[in-house]
């Protein structure tokens, strides 16, 4: 058995808000208190950590991830917006400046290595007023060499001719720029992702290296065709299974339609320890690809309502074959003509058969982003049991005004994006995740974009988002342990320990600090996030009581 004992800091626990101490047995937390009463505990402990003021509060779980898309874009070339990529001529430069080095290092590429692609990150030209990056431009600018230029939603991408024909594509059809999306986007990324096993298991490692550093002791990996393979899932949920891998728990989810239990059982047997048929099982698209299905067409595209990859009939056969099975099911679900087959399909099983009813919520399915759902739609979400995986980074990226969102919705739909304080009032399990590498990895800046959301209507508490970040996770990953994501007595020690320039609570609506000295508030503190700038500095993540980052220097 080992112990530890953290003492002299600030502890965020809500059943012991003034505690200044924890101690943790055998991976499980068996006592918070005061700083006197830690002493007798000192004796006993494998090690003693003096937090010196530190915080220490719940490790977070980023509930949607893409963890090879992200270790690939990691080493991709930068060309957002802040790169100096506000233009195709800006964007083409920094690609040269990659192409150059690996011509360079070209003697180095080991003889069994995939044709070596040169990859962008952060491609979004909703902003520019130049003329868009188009195929032709790549292929100019660089003859034979395979390029892919995804936007950052990832759902198309600019790519070249010489990828095409590596890929063996060449006979696709596609529009005007040399666009790909969909059903073509699809093999281009699963060609990019022929990696060699060892290179994959590496890539896999850096990532969740860099998570645990953040201050992450779980993520959910969404896998689906295009994104990792099943057999790259079964071996994230087998390399982190446990405490002991020194890594964040992988929770995986595999966007696969299945039609009948006999399939939902297959897939089981090919990933052990597959939590849902769910995540980037995509109904739609995107908003910035102009994909997401839409009621009302877009408005900067009034001759398109998107796209929809899935019908009612699909979506139900899914749920069905998932409910039947005790399988999680889910979708990615961004736009309300979405949401509405979902929904459509919902209701067409209940109606079949009443015995659904208890199944679905039974089953915890859940539902990917949800970026517009109305108060009917809520309701009917609610009645279901489905929970959401929510990405508060949209809206700050995207959501402000005069940003992405309002040039694709106008300013009426603007107001309806993201409503991360309607799901919590109307009571629907809710967790945030990155999407990374749509997003970066960020936890507390996703704290901050519920905090400061660009609607004041949706914003919310500072412990409310810390909480949907944490215990939220948890609870949509299917943890029994009914306790995890919190500091309580019986609780995993799944933790982290941060150093932040101010402890205090945040309210909602304004983002303002508040802080009463009656004792009876019992509001444990968190630290006090600007809209931007620096945030807190992780010095150690436990999971289960084992570290699985380690700065804290003692």
């Amino acid at each position: 058995m080992t112990s530890i004992l953290f003492h002299n800091g600030y502890v965020h626990s809500s059943s012991d808000p003034f505690a200044e101490a924890l101690f943790v047995e055998d991976g499980v937390i068996t006592w918070t208190g005061e700083n006197d009463t830690a002493a007798s505990f000192a004796k006993r402990a494998d090690r003693v950590v003096d937090l010196d003021g530190a915080l220490i509060a719940p490790g977070f779980v980023d509930t949607h991830v893409h963890l090879l898309e992200t270790a690939l874009l990691d080493e991709a070339v930068d060309v957002a917006p802040t790169a100096g990529g506000v233009t195709a001529q800006a964007v083409l430069d920094l690609l040269a400046a990659r192409v150059e080095l690996d011509s360079a290092k070209a003697a180095d590429v080991v003889a069994d290595a995939a044709p070596h692609i040169v990859s962008a990150t952060g491609y979004d030209d909703s902003s520019w007023t130049s003329e868009p990056l188009t195929r032709e431009m790549l292929d100019a600018r660089f003859p034979g060499v395979p390029v892919y230029v995804p936007r950052a939603d990832l759902h198309s991408a600019i790519v070249s001719s010489a990828l095409l024909a590596s890929a063996g594509l060449t006979d696709q059809i596609l529009d005007d720029r040399g666009r790909v999306s969909g059903a073509i986007h699809t093999p281009i990324r699963e060609f990019i992702r022929e990696l060699a096993p060892a290179r994959r298991t590496e890539l896999y490692r850096a990532v969740l290296a860099k998570c645990a550093a953040l201050g992450i002791v779980s993520v959910h990996e969404n896998a689906a065709p295009g994104i990792d393979t099943p057999e790259g899932l079964a071996e994230l949920i087998d390399m982190t299974s446990s405490p002991e891998s020194g890594l964040p728990q992988v929770v995986g989810y595999l966007g696969m339609l299945v039609r009948s239990v006999e399939q939902v059982e297959e897939l089981r047997a090919q990933v052990p320890g597959l939590a849902g048929l769910a995540g980037d099982l995509s109904v739609d698209g995107s908003f910035g690809s102009h994909s997401a299905a839409l009621r009302e067409p877009y408005t900067d595209a009034p001759d398109t309502i998107g796209t929809l990859h899935l019908s009612a009939q699909e979506i139900e056969q899914h749920l069905a074959a998932c409910s039947d099975a005790g399988m999680t099911a889910g979708f990615h679900v961004i736009g309300d003509r979405a949401l509405d087959t979902v929904l459509e399909a919902v209701e067409n099983l209940v109606k079949r058969d009443a015995s659904y009813v208890s199944k679905l919520r039974r089953c915890g399915h859940r539902l990917e982003h949800v970026e517009l759902a109305d108060e009917a739609s809520r309701a009917e979400l609610a009645k279901y049991g489905f929970m959401v995986s929510v990405q508060p980074a949209f809206d700050a990226h995207w959501g402000t005004l005069g940003g992405m969102y309002e040039q694709r919705l106008g300013s009426e739909r603007l107001c309806a994006t993201s409503p991360i304080r309607d799901f919590t009032r109307d009571g629907i399990p809710m967790g945030f995740g990155s999407d990374t590498p749509v997003t970066v990895i960020d936890p507390w800046g996703g704290v901050a974009a519920a905090v400061f959301h660009s609607n004041p209507e949706q914003r919310i508490s500072a412990r409310a988002a810390f909480k949907a970040h944490t215990r939220g996770g948890w609870r949509l990953g299917g943890e029994a342990n009914f306790m995890a994501g919190e500091i309580r007595v019986g609780a995993p020690a799944h933790l982290a320990i941060w150093r932040a320039e101010e402890l205090g609570v945040q309210a909602e609506n304004d983002g303002r600090s508040s802080w009463t000295t009656d004792g009876r508030s019992g509001s444990p503190l968190l630290p006090i996030l600007p809209q931007d700038g620096t945030r807190p500095q992780c010095l150690a993540t436990l999971r289960a009581g084992v570290f699985i980052y380690d700065d804290l220097g003692n």
